[in-house]
């Protein structure tokens, strides 16, 4: 249900927790954002003192994604985005970046939880005159709900650029990851992309991290295998570099390989 139709929820802000640390609070904080809690702070320099890392990983996801809108509105043509689980606007966000490039992009945000909704309904808005974007509240485990909303704003016989930016790494089941995308997949025409990136267990402090971020109470987030991220894109047309650490995606500047890997793949 989107949360500016006829009857918008009015109990968002009433399920906020600020007590409780939350993912999409806690990466707001690590990028240095005023969106988050105590809570969230403490759980933040905790996972940060046992890897600080993740300082660096918050603030590098989001230049990936630049990277890779700034990819598909200019050089693949795209100019619809579905965008799943958003978290909270900050920085550049996708419809900055593909309106400015493409300004009849068409952007569908989704996300469910309360404090991104109520910033969503403020923040997220048109760039451009012909361009479109709006939000939808929606579930990633219900991924048919997801795509039904979206088809209120989406031609679904184009090409789509669906967009999974961290978020699946707090599914525990590796499966039911790969059901969602292919669900996803399955439903999109060919011509279309996935954009996908997600931590890896690739160095000892980020397995601490992910140790401690569990201990703070927050909502563990499990780190996958370059092995079981790179089967997510099975079936599908890697772009160079394929899979990645997120730092070196279409990166011109020297950089650091970082505990996220990600790519963006084209649907034959």
């Amino acid at each position: 249900m989107s949360v500016d139709d006829a009857n918008p929820r009015r109990d968002l802000a009433a399920k906020i927790k600020p007590d409780v640390p939350h993912a999409a609070r806690m990466w707001n904080y690590w990028m240095g954002g005023k969106d988050n809690f105590e809570a969230d702070r403490a759980a933040g320099d905790a996972v940060a003192a046992v890897y600080p890392a993740i300082v660096t990983m918050a603030t590098e996801s989001r230049k990936f994604l630049n990277r890779a809108v700034s990819y598909l509105a200019g050089e693949a043509g795209i100019d619809q985005f579905l965008d799943i689980g958003t978290g909270l606007p900050t920085m550049q966000n996708t419809h900055e970046i593909a309106q400015g490039i493409a300004p009849q992009s068409r952007i569908v945000y989704v996300d469910n939880d309360p404090l991104v909704l109520v910033h969503a309904r403020a923040l997220l808005r048109n760039t451009t005159p012909e361009g479109v974007t709006t939000y939808v509240d929606g579930d990633y485990n219900e991924p048919e709900q997801i795509l039904e909303d979206a088809a209120n704003v989406l031609d679904f016989t184009r090409p789509i650029a669906v967009m999974f930016m961290g978020v699946l790494g707090y599914l525990a089941d590796l499966e039911e990851m790969r059901s969602i995308v292919t669900r996803v997949v399955d439903a999109l025409p060919s011509g279309s992309y996935i954009v996908l990136w997600d931590g890896t267990d690739t160095g000892e402090a980020v397995s601490e991290g992910a140790d401690q971020l569990e201990e703070s109470g927050a909502v563990p987030y499990y780190l996958r295998s370059l092995e079981e991220l790179r089967s997510i894109f099975d079936g599908l047309e890697l772009v160079e570099p394929g899979l990645a650490p997120i730092t070196h995606w279409h990166n011109d500047t020297e950089a650091d390989p970082i505990d996220a890997h990600g790519a963006v793949a084209r649907k034959p």
